[in-house]
């Protein structure tokens, strides 16, 4: 017979907390076949209310009189202390333990974003609306505050194209899941992208990865239609509570014209303020950042050197920075300090170190070396968003959270919450120092000339994976299979632990074949593939699972030239 909770709620209901009652009632009862009845007075098991003075977004949860109460500072300070009373609640068939977790948290950063990617057929891109809207609601338990999404404007004719249409209205309805979840919605956006239309005279002078229709900002014209077309777009999502608008110089962006160069300290900085004033009269209420994303890579230290000084000391024009590198935190910022004295966020990669193809092998767990990098630059950091192609990178995701939150947790502690929550209380440490193997057994990827390797028909005799560290591939698997036994069906079942399942099983397999694939391989990736919903993936298959069958697909397309 399955357990009513009784939730006395202590506040009035409004929509952020009506939100979180839904979600509250959502895990109860998936995971522990839970009812909650909510009352606003009398004997409750769970109470929930809201006290100012705890700290910005903090909660407490304590014991009262034989019930658990959580208390938030503020409405999301309140979501926050559901998802960690969740995380610590243990789940039978009709029953549920309260936590045993009592104390007050605040977190330490302000902002505590996530980046997803929406192109090129990833997840974002293509799986169901209502399960990235699910995804949503999920992070914000653990903290998350903001989301940032980008509309890649280069193969659209223009904001008026039907596919622009559709790819917009997608994006607003993910912003606006997460506004109904207490985040902030937040845009990036390139400092001089266009659409397939721009007029050629008027084009960038391009770097290697330009898609070749980029706008030169130094020309008056090129200039004013950037802003024109920008101000088209953002009038798409007037009606959300936008907390950051960024503005990005590279990968595709960026002019190498004398006039723009070097891009980051010049062309980058002229056309940022440019945008900046456009995005102060439209949203008064939004901030701005500012990237530094792939200084250096270009122009040197000159590039760096002008963007300082460019900036000078707070700006009026922009309210934070994000810098990164590729992998390591800037060594520029970690020796001049924050540009312009501004808050500074940072950027890590989660999704495309490690492997290739992304997310293909199942998960993808870094949890040593986003710690190593957080430590070189923390004391600098108000916040960021990690940058994430899809869901295989979930654990990397709730890390750089809970970095956020808490800048001294060691990851280990957040792995073990995790592993408790999602997969197995009882196997949780077990699980955790599995994780921690598991990304020592990174680094697979497709032989170099995988294309000459796949046959017509069948499985190739030679290898066709080129393996990383799997010297500890079989005992992990060994240790996974074990917590497998002793799951429940629900948990067993759930994406999270199938991607980090898969990814244990096929370490052991290929080591075991020497990096062959087999007809077990090809099923487990095939798995893969429909829970990463990479049918459509492309570019080379950067986000797709690498089965023989869907080489084959991907070849066939490429001789098609089908993109």
């Amino acid at each position: 017979m399955a357990q009513t909770l009784a939730l006395r709620l202590e506040i009035p209901q409004t929509p952020l907390v009506e939100k979180t009652v839904a979600l509250l009632r959502r895990e109860l009862r998936e995971r522990g076949q839970v009812d909650v009845t909510v009352q606003s007075t009398g004997t409750a098991g769970l109470v929930l209310g809201i006290t100012p003075g705890i700290g910005t977004e903090g909660y407490r949860i304590e014991s009262d009189h034989g019930a658990c109460r959580i208390t938030g500072n503020d409405e999301r300070g309140l979501l926050y202390g559901v998802g960690k009373y969740l995380r610590g609640c243990r789940f039978g068939k009709g029953c549920v333990a309260h936590t045993e977790w009592r104390g007050t948290s605040v977190p330490k950063r302000s902002t505590r974003g996530i980046y997803f990617a929406t192109h090129f057929g990833n997840y974002y891109h293509t799986a169901p609306l209502p399960d990235v809207i699910r995804y949503v609601e999920e992070l914000a338990l653990w903290g998350c505050n903001s989301l940032c999404v980008w509309f890649d404007m280069h193969h659209y004719t223009g904001i008026d194209d039907p596919a622009a249409q559709s790819m917009t209205d997608r994006l607003h309805a993910i912003l606006q899941a997460a506004n109904r979840v207490g985040m902030g919605a937040s845009l990036l956006m390139l400092a001089n992208e266009a659409y397939s239309t721009s007029p050629k005279e008027l084009r960038a002078e391009p770097f290697p990865h330009h898609y070749h229709v980029e706008l030169c900002p130094a020309k008056p014209e090129g200039l004013e239609l950037i802003l024109r077309w920008r101000r088209q777009m953002l009038e798409r999502f007037a009606d959300l509570t936008l907390d950051y608008i960024g503005i990005w110089p590279y990968d595709q962006g960026g002019c190498k014209c004398p006039d723009c160069s070097p891009w980051g300290g010049n062309g980058y900085v002229r056309v940022a303020r440019e945008l900046a004033k456009m995005v102060r009269s439209m949203f008064p209420a939004s901030r701005i950042f500012v990237s530094a994303w792939e200084f250096g890579y270009w122009f040197g230290d000159a590039e760096w050197e002008l963007f300082y000084k460019e900036l000078g000391t707070a700006p009026d024009w922009a309210d934070a920075i994000m810098a990164e590198g590729h992998g390591d935190f800037p060594p520029y910022v970690l020796k001049h300090g924050k540009p312009g004295g501004l808050p500074l966020l940072n950027f890590p990669e989660i999704s495309m170190s490690g492997m290739y193809p992304w997310g293909g092998f199942g998960a993808n767990l870094q949890p040593k070396r986003l710690q190593k990098v957080w430590d070189t630059c923390k004391s600098m950091l108000a916040g960021g968003f990690p940058y994430s192609e899809g869901i295989f990178e979930d654990i990397n995701k709730v890390v750089c959270l809970q970095l956020y939150w808490d800048a001294d947790r060691p990851v280990l502690d957040t792995l073990r919450e995790y592993a408790s929550y999602e997969f197995s209380p009882e196997s949780a440490d077990a699980l955790a120092d599995a994780m921690f193997a598991a990304e020592a057994g990174m680094s697979h990827t497709l032989v170099e000339k995988w294309q000459e390797a796949i046959p017509e028909t069948g499985l190739p005799a030679t290898p066709i994976y080129r393996l990383g560290n799997t010297a500890g591939a079989a005992s992990t698997f060994a240790t996974v299979q074990a917590a497998d036994a002793g799951m429940d069906t629900r948990a067993r079942s759930t994406w999270r632990w199938r991607l980090f399942y898969l990814r244990c099983v096929l370490d052991a397999e290929l080591a075991a074949s020497g990096g062959v694939a087999t007809p077990s391989t090809e099923r487990h990736f095939e798995e893969i593939r429909a829970i990463i919903h990479a049918d459509d993936a492309v570019t080379t298959l950067c986000v797709n699972a690498p089965s023989v069958e869907a080489l084959r697909r991907l070849l066939k397309r490429q001789r098609a030239n089908i993109w």
